[in-house]
């Protein structure tokens, strides 16, 4: 996380610090991610959501590998009827019938930069390793939480601890 149990030190931040900041000193590691499989049931997830509070997360394999990403609103979607909602689907339905599998994916090697533009339009991107193992997620809100640290002025970067 983007707090004081990772500090160690502080120094001045530029502009290409800003630039080329490594995204694996802002992500959530993936053993703090909540996820979920594709063959669980969609009530499973939706109280996945709704316990952690969060909008969407990501959908992993067994090997942590990513297979997509799971909402509030797809599931709501994969179970409202003509007339109705139709609550027995969410225990009927997995999640594999209602995720998103066309979602971006940063590297570790990629920069702040390249997290930014793929940011704008999502609230998170998992970031993987080459094998394609996902570390962890780059949420939307860290990287603004970084920059607004440098925009005001503040003068310090946080550095990981080893």
């Amino acid at each position: 996380m983007f707090g004081p149990e990772r500090l160690i030190s502080l120094k001045k931040i530029t502009s290409e610090d800003v630039l080329t900041k490594d995204i694996m000193d802002l992500i959530l590691p993936i053993d703090e991610v909540a996820h979920v499989q594709s063959m669980n049931p969609l009530e499973h997830a939706l109280l996945v959501l709704m316990k952690t509070g969060y909008s969407a997360i990501p959908v992993l394999d067994k090997d942590t590998q990513l297979e997509g990403v799971i909402s509030k609103t797809m599931i709501l979607n994969g179970v409202v009827g003509i007339e109705r909602i139709e609550y027995e689907k969410l225990s009927e339905y997995t999640v594999e019938k209602v995720m998103n599998t066309k979602v971006p994916v940063l590297k570790t090697t990629d920069n702040l930069l390249t997290a930014i533009k793929m940011l704008i339009n999502e609230t998170f991107i998992c970031v993987e390793n080459e094998a394609g193992i996902v570390q962890g997620i780059l949420p939307r809100s860290t990287i603004l939480k970084y920059l607004n640290h440098y925009l005001r002025g503040l003068g310090h970067d946080i550095v990981q601890q080893p």
